[in-house]
């Protein structure tokens, strides 16, 4: 008898869909209600995998591909004006024409700013917090892009 009714049982059972499938909703409620926002336990400190990051980085990241957009821009500019590109591999891209000039920068930039992103909680020689590299770029290309208009506006 509990073999028949364990049979009936199981014919009775609703398939229910999964709800852990993946969609654009998943994203979105991930991106604005991530739960990691530490870690769970102090032997974890050394882990770098988080769902939540600063908006520092979020600012830090946009900004250094902003500024990157600026500094093709510029440098195109610059070129024309009869300046030399100091970049060697830039250099090597401008031979290729402009279109892989800024395909090439920018894949460049978006992929070391994935990485420095991704690895932000790390620590860099044991010492030095991965995540400010990006400051470190940040800066570096507000101080080119400067630069490129002070010659930009010296050049006209």
């Amino acid at each position: 008898m509990s073999e028949i009714s364990a049979e009936v049982l199981t014919e009775k059972r609703t398939v229910v869909p999964d709800r852990r499938q993946f969609g654009w909703r998943t994203v979105a409620f991930g991106f604005l209600k991530s739960r990691r926002h530490s870690h769970r336990r102090t032997e974890d400190f050394d882990g770098i995998l988080i769902d939540w990051h600063h908006p520092w980085l979020f600012f830090l990241a946009v900004g250094t591909m902003l500024l990157s957009c600026a500094d093709a821009f510029l440098t195109l500019q610059l070129l024309d004006l009869g300046m030399i590109e100091a970049n060697p591999v830039m250099a090597a891209m401008m031979g290729g024409g402009t279109a892989m000039f800024a395909a090439t920068k920018m894949a460049m930039t978006g992929v070391g700013i994935l990485v420095l992103v991704f690895l932000a909680k790390a620590r860099f020689l044991d010492r030095i917090r991965t995540g400010l590299f990006l400051t470190i770029f940040f800066s570096g290309y507000c101080c080119l892009v400067c630069y490129e208009i002070v010659n930009l506006l010296r050049l006209l």
